[in-house]
């Protein structure tokens, strides 16, 4: 329990209506959770807006209310609370009232296109691997210390967010890793957080369905290293242009990484091949399970976040060395007939091409690169035949197929993506809306020796169709089919 007005510390109020010495049992944005002494904040969202579920929360007992605007009928009894800023308000609220959970421990948020998951969740087992209790806030799960949660999104709401920080500071966490996306900057999901330091990955064409515009994309990625104390750091990717536009107005210590252009943190690709990498990083080098160019770039800011955390140089590398890769990021398996199978994240146009990159890199050209991709619907429609260009470019075979159709018709979907593909690699594409018999028809297709790597949906275990969610793991379903060829 806490009182209204101490939870309603650092909120920009624009007026008072009741009494705000009254104790507060829980906070609510949903009106179905409100209970007897709940505060209600109500917030515009994308598809409703709470201000419309006022009446329904005090009945079912809100005792406070947070809003932009009045309501034309106030009850008695009930403290109404203006804000410029419903979901500003909503994240100052839940740091108080988790009695600012951020403060008692070291976090540290990733942004960026694409990196994010696989740099939290390597830094949790880094720093695990090293002895301490950590904390993980990511797309596949949330951690604390050992225990695990399912996540819901790349950034959950500021309620859960301090939730589960303070059920961290309970459990003795030191360290936490978080993923910071631009939607959850944007609905100042992050606001209120005390940041020990922040890492961007790099930027590419992503969420342009939200944000409209690349620059809006991008500046909203630069507010979170804009907000950054002058006591963190900002610890961003010099080879990506926008890596230094992030540094500009920081108050933050600020640093790099790169690969091709100076920084204070360098490394050199010395070997890249499907066991792994063996990296030369600022003159020491370290062999690790991850692979290609991309994970050259991840194992780079692992490392220098680490150092940076206070760990010793030595340690580090070490560590690094006995790294397990990300479930669904560059996940493979060989089968007996020696046809490698990869499943990967990648559902943008960057981050799909840095995958058949690397595969191109490390394959012989004496067999085939066979990709299963799509794209997810009710997304950003301009990245699908960008998709299609790419996946038809530089694979030897494409199935194109249903990714996350949600609302829209896959056929759609699909129709969108081929129109990407240039008239010389026409025959190198086929089109199946049925994941599992596109998957099932790249096993059948691929001959000893061959890649086959199925793309876009990585660790999910879900497929999303027309509202609702089935069963289905692309890793899963490629394991089956291999085996049963096998028979």
């Amino acid at each position: 329990m806490s009182l209204l007005k101490d939870i309603l510390y650092k909120v920009a109020i624009v007026e008072v209506t009741g009494n705000t010495n009254v104790e507060i049992s829980a906070i609510d944005f949903d009106s179905r959770n409100v209970a007897n002494g709940h505060a209600f904040v109500a917030i515009k969202g994308t598809l409703s807006d709470g201000h419309s579920y006022i009446d329904v929360a005090i009945k079912q007992g809100a005792v406070a209310v947070i809003c932009e605007k009045l309501p034309e009928v106030l009850h008695d009894g009930i403290t109404y609370v203006v804000v410029d800023n419903s979901n500003k308000a909503l994240a100052y609220m839940a740091s108080n009232f988790y009695e600012n959970p951020s403060e008692n421990l070291k976090l540290v948020g990733v942004t960026g296109t694409n990196g994010k998951t696989t740099v939290t969740s390597l830094l949790y087992q880094l720093f695990k691997k090293a002895g301490f209790k950590v904390g993980l806030l990511s797309t596949v799960k949330i951690m604390v210390d050992d225990k695990e949660y399912k996540a819901t999104h790349t950034t959950p709401d500021s309620l859960t967010i301090n939730r589960y920080l303070n059920e961290m500071n309970h459990a003795g966490v030191e360290f936490c890793f978080m993923e910071v996306s631009s939607h959850g900057i944007h609905q100042h999901r992050t606001t209120g957080l005390k940041f020990e330091g922040g890492v961007f990955t790099n930027l590419s064409h992503d969420h342009l369905d939200y944000h409209k515009t690349f620059a809006e994309y991008r500046d909203v990625k630069k507010s979170f290293f804009d907000n950054l104390s002058d006591k963190a750091f900002a610890l961003v990717n010099a080879d990506d242009k926008n890596g230094l536009v992030m540094l500009q107005n920081s108050k933050a210590k600020k640093l790099t990484y790169a690969l091709k252009t100076y920084a204070d943190y360098n490394a050199q690709i010395l070997e890249n091949q499907f066991g792994g990498l063996l990296l030369k990083i600022n003159e020491a080098e370290v062999w690790t399970r991850l692979i290609g160019n991309f994970n050259a770039y991840n194992v780079l800011a692992i490392y220098a976040t680490a150092e940076l955390l206070g760990l010793e140089k030595e340690e580090v590398l070490r560590l690094i060395s006995d790294l397990e890769s990300v479930s669904g990021r560059f996940q493979y398996l060989i089968s007996n007939k020696k046809i490698t199978a990869i499943v990967d994240y990648a559902h943008t146009p960057d981050a799909l091409k840095n995958v058949l990159e690397t595969i191109n890199s490390i394959r012989t050209k004496n067999e085939s690169l066979i990709t299963v991709v799509g794209c997810g619907g009710d997304r950003d429609k301009t990245k699908r035949p960008k998709m299609g260009h790419i996946a038809s470019a530089l694979s030897t075979k494409v199935i194109f197929t249903s990714d996350n159709p949600r609302s829209e018709e896959p056929e759609v979907i699909l129709s969108e993506v081929e129109k990407g593909v240039e008239p010389q690699n026409f025959k190198k594409t086929l089109t199946i809306v049925d994941r599992a018999q596109a998957i099932k028809t790249a096993c059948q297709m691929s001959q000893p020796n061959d890649i086959i790597l199925i793309a876009g949906k990585g660790h999910e275990t879900y497929q999303e169709i027309r509202g609702k969610r089935f069963d289905f793991d692309d890793f899963k379903i490629v394991s089956d089919y291999l085996k049963q060829l096998e028979k």
